[in-house]
């Protein structure tokens, strides 16, 4: 998700069973029906005022974010909206993220998540550096776990940093396996993260693998200090293009859980 402003049953990944992996924040999502993500580890961003050119209003309605039989639901929805900022949208949907509550540097993050699918839809799992209100982006870093454009057996992991974000981003298009596709069923999307190395998985498989040598000449590697989650769903945008006749709403995104975890040795959790 370019930053151009500031299921049922439990699974376990490959990390979570490994000794080398220790769990240090996690929400599993099992709150009553229609309550809210717990504020003692998510806050929300709020309003119509978005970048990309996207076209919804966030809010912290049930109506567009709430927790589930086990899951964590965010629902874009088409509807006439104007919230406290004053902006009329035409689309609504939520963004959560775990600024200020949680932030790790390396480790291993994953998300278990069955998307929306449609033209104009824009789910994302990504991360920004938690220095962003003082060194702003692109230099903050971030971090996208995966993104989605309506394309059912595609997901995007980028890398957004000065001198390669927006447009520009350090990206990869993984397919996944004839058959499969992102919305009939929920699949695992993380990220290894460690010291000058950044792998994407999808399912446990790797996507893509990055480092300081594939920057482009002259940038910084930004990826060394504390980052913070978000999850949203976007409607519209430059990337995506604007839904159209054949996209349906609601649309929603199911959340199993999210984990992260550190590798012996490497615990910066705050």
């Amino acid at each position: 998700m370019i930053l151009l402003f500031a299921s049922a049953g439990l699974t376990q990944s490959a990390s979570s069973v490994s000794p080398q992996w220790k769990l240090t924040w996690s929400d599993e999502f099992n709150g009553s029906k229609g309550s809210a993500p717990d504020p003692a580890k998510w806050s929300f961003d709020i309003g119509g005022k978005n970048p990309n050119n996207e076209l919804e209003s966030y809010t912290s309605r049930p109506a567009n974010v709430q927790q589930k039989n086990g899951d964590l639901i965010i629902t874009a929805r088409k509807e006439n909206y104007t919230g406290d900022d004053g902006v009329a949208r035409q689309y609504t949907s939520a963004r959560i993220r775990t600024k200020g509550l949680f932030s790790q540097a390396y480790g291993r993050f994953e998300a278990r998540i069955k998307l929306p699918l449609g033209k104009g839809i824009w789910p994302a799992f990504w991360m920004l550096g938690d220095d962003i209100d003082s060194v702003g982006w692109p230099k903050c870093g971030e971090i996208d776990i995966f993104e989605n454009i309506g394309e059912p057996s595609i997901s995007y992991s980028t890398l957004h940093g000065p001198g390669y974000s927006g447009s520009h981003g350090i990206s990869k298009k993984y397919f996944l396996p004839a058959g499969e596709a992102v919305n009939t069923g929920f699949h695992l999307y993380a990220v290894e993260w460690a010291p000058n190395d950044i792998k994407f998985f999808l399912d446990d498989k790797l996507v893509a693998e990055r480092t300081p040598a594939d920057l482009p000449p002259g940038t910084k590697w930004v990826y060394d200090h504390p980052f913070f989650i978000i999850l949203n769903v976007a409607v519209g945008g430059a990337w995506p293009g604007n839904p159209d006749a054949t996209t349906k709403f609601p649309q929603k995104m199911l959340v199993d859980y999210v984990r992260v975890y550190t590798r012996s040795g490497e615990s910066q959790a705050r």
